[in-house]
């Protein structure tokens, strides 16, 4: 049976299936939006929704932070990050990224990777990480660019809906209108933030072969492995047979694709 847009978009279970299908590329990401919020040493980090631990990680070893605090929904996340990065400075627990736990201002900078489109009330998200984090304090986050040049995302769709013409209705870059600039900028806005300011951060998704770039789907995470793994086995080969006819594989047979993401930040009042 077809899954459901609603329940196509709610699929993120697995830490391991989502680290090889977009966690390996966010952490790359989180260089450069780390870079780009230039946050001095010894501050009081919040990661909302953070998964497999990128951002937190990448947080640790570029910022200097005093103390990383990540939340998250989803409780085999939260327990592989436990095991992934330990010490004294980080700490990881359940949340919910619409009702923080956490006291007002208690937390110098509130960031978010990949989460935001994926939450069912994203003003609240943004409202509640304001909320927690200090005057003159930074709120940011980071969600891929669904419907323009999150290339392995516009290439399965694209291949995806030629087959099927019904599956247009469960493409991020359809359902997730958020995640444009303006749209991101204007929540921030609109949650009293100030200085907002918003970029694109691009980043290399290089694949050895196809297979590599076709594998992740099948671990079902997201809207892009749930759909796959809703198929029939024949439905599933036919639309692995024309990603392997469309993509621009280079002759080598490796596969060097773009992913875009936007980043937005503002300062809490």
């Amino acid at each position: 049976m077809r899954e459901s847009a609603q329940n196509v978009g709610q699929v993120w279970t697995s830490a391991d299936a989502y680290e090889t299908y977009v966690g390996r590329w966010s952490r790359l990401v989180a260089r450069e939006f780390l870079d780009w919020l230039a946050i001095g040493a010894g501050a009081a980090w919040l990661d909302v929704g953070c998964g497999t631990g990128a951002l937190s990680q990448t947080i640790l070893e570029m910022a200097s932070p005093r103390a990383v605090t990540g939340i998250d929904r989803s409780s085999d996340f939260v327990a592989f990050v436990q095991k992934r990065i330990g010490g004294e400075q980080a700490r990881f627990e359940i949340g919910d990224a619409t009702a923080l736990r956490f006291a007002d201002r208690s937390f110098d900078v509130a960031v978010s990777g990949l989460v935001l489109n994926f939450v069912p009330d994203p003003a609240a998200m943004v409202t509640e990480m304001r909320r927690v984090v200090t005057s003159d304090g930074v709120v940011g986050l980071y969600v891929w660019d669904y419907a323009g040049r999150m290339q392995l995302m516009r290439y399965f769709w694209d291949a995806a809906t030629t087959l099927d013409p019904a599956a247009s209705v469960l493409t991020e870059g359809a359902r997730f209108s958020l995640c444009q600039p303006g749209p991101l900028s204007d929540l921030f806005q609109q949650a009293n933030l100030l200085h907002v300011q918003s970029r694109a951060i691009d980043v290399p998704t290089d694949f050895n072969d196809f297979d590599e770039f076709w594998s992740p789907f099948l671990g079902g995470q997201g809207p892009a492995g749930s759909y796959t793994m809703s198929l029939s086995d024949e439905k599933r080969a036919a639309l692995r047979g024309y990603l392997a006819a469309h993509l621009p594989i280079a002759p080598d047979g490796s596969l060097h694709l773009t992913a875009r993401a936007w980043a937005v930040q503002g300062r809490v009042p």
